[in-house]
């Protein structure tokens, strides 16, 4: 690995162990085995560094994670894809949870400094755009609106649950829940007719 993946590597590690508030930038440096000044050539500074760790541990755990479940409901309904997937959430939480805490941890300094900002805009938009994909992938009869839109409805459940998880795991309502809440509205047969902005 090169400085800038060996930062990476070393900031999700010191993290992991003490949290985003406790972690230096001398120990992310430490930990990855390069010197203090590599953070600011890489990165330019600590905090977009743990940014994009954390938007990288979260994409190569749980959007892996989700991708496959997606990919696994290929020839099966899509409400019955979307049960599963739904009730497989705990699992996949439980499997990033570290990395879900410190995601939290780390959106709630952004939001105090909009300055950093931009790496998490990118990064909804690219779980937006790799969870359509898979999803056409998984059911070809999608037409490219209805798999960005499914695609959506997923990535937000995903983020709202997580958080509801880490709360309380046994909160969640299940996927057979959600399931039959989506085809009960779904049943009124009408789509919307208003404008909705697409970002």
């Amino acid at each position: 690995m090169g400085n800038r993946e060996d930062l990476l590597a070393g900031a999700r590690r010191v993290i992991a162990e003490q949290g985003i508030a406790k972690t230096t930038a001398r120990d992310i440096a430490t930990a990855a085995g390069v010197s203090l000044a590599a953070i600011g050539y890489h990165f330019g500074s600590k905090d977009r560094l743990v940014t994009e760790a954390l938007v990288e541990a979260l994409g190569t755990g749980i959007g892996d994670d989700l991708e496959n479940l997606v990919l696994e409901g290929t020839g099966a309904s899509l409400i019955d894809g979307f049960s599963t997937l739904v009730n497989e959430l705990p699992s996949v939480f439980s499997d990033n949870k570290e990395a879900l805490l410190a995601s939290l941890e780390n959106v709630v300094r952004v939001l105090r400094d909009p300055r950093e900002s931009h790496k998490l805009h990118e990064a909804v938009a690219e779980g937006y755009r790799g969870m359509a994909e898979n999803l056409v992938v998984a059911h070809p009869e999608l037409e490219e609106r209805q798999a960005t839109s499914i695609a959506r409805l997923y990535y937000v459940l995903t983020q709202s649950l997580g958080i509801l998880w880490l709360l309380d795991p046994n909160s969640l309502p299940s996927g057979d829940e959600l399931a039959e809440a989506v085809a009960t509205i779904g049943e009124t047969g009408t789509i919307p007719q208003h404008s909705t902005k697409m970002g």
